[in-house]
């Protein structure tokens, strides 16, 4: 019985996804990335798969912090990723200017979270429960990283050697530096998990510039479909797209 239902139905899944990639693709253009991206300038549409560097539409104003902030942040973030033999670190990849951007939106001022009284310690699972906002957070702790590296080494973070560096982060990772305000090994994650976020995201948020990010997981980014590749058994590797490359007009 199963057989003859299965002669009943002449599409395969794989046909099936290969014809929802095409309906999908239009919806995001038309939905969600044409109302979210800024209208770029008239350019020859970009054929999916082919990809681009796109230098130029990569923001690398600051929003947030101060120049000052941006170097310790900037340093810090190089330090939780560094640049290797298999690629771009966070410096090269502007992750300090995605937060950056980050801090000035939304997210620094938790504008989606509850921050109301009152205030326990609570499980693990609950998440972050306090008065302070994540830009409240970041300025204090990029203060307290200034001040601990002037009392270990006489010198601002950003002006340390990577090992100092690398010695004052894992202080801080470690909840081995006693701050009165926040929680030392708190803000390292936070930080920790912002500079990855920055590494991944699209480069319309700032961070993974020229997409190099993407390229070190072979990631396709924001393809509008798949229908070129879909039918072929073995791995394809394609140039990633950002959101940017659909608004061509």
């Amino acid at each position: 019985m199963e057989e003859n239902q299965r002669k009943d139905q002449p599409v395969s899944r794989r046909t099936f996804l290969k014809n929802s990639g095409l309906v999908l693709g239009g919806l995001v253009v038309g939905g969600v990335a044409g109302g979210l991206l800024v209208r770029q300038r008239e350019q020859a549409p970009q054929q999916p798969g082919t990809g681009s560097k796109q230098t130029a539409d990569f923001n690398q104003a600051l929003m947030f912090f101060t120049p000052e902030q941006f170097k310790v942040i900037d340093a810090a973030c190089e330090r939780i990723f560094p640049e290797d033999e298999l690629g771009p670190g966070a410096k090269a990849l502007g992750v300090a200017y995605f937060i950056d951007h980050q801090l000035a939106g939304d997210w620094g001022s938790n504008a989606r979270d509850y921050m109301q009284p009152p205030f326990y310690p609570g499980e693990a699972t609950q998440g972050y429960q306090g008065r302070l906002k994540r830009r409240e957070i970041f300025e204090i702790g990029i203060q307290e990283m200034n001040n601990y590296s002037n009392e270990k080494h006489g010198k601002k973070f950003y002006e340390l050697t990577p090992e100092q560096q690398d010695e004052v982060l894992k202080a801080f990772e470690s909840g081995e530096v006693n701050l009165t305000t926040i929680s030392a090994s708190s803000f390292f994650q936070m930080l920790r998990s912002a500079t990855l976020e920055g590494l991944y995201s699209d480069p319309l948020y700032g961070g993974n510039k020229n997409m190099d990010g993407w390229r070190l997981k072979r990631y396709p980014g924001n393809q509008m479909a798949y229908t070129q590749v879909i039918e072929q058994e073995k791995f394809v590797e394609m140039e990633p797209l950002s959101l940017r490359d659909h608004q061509s007009g």
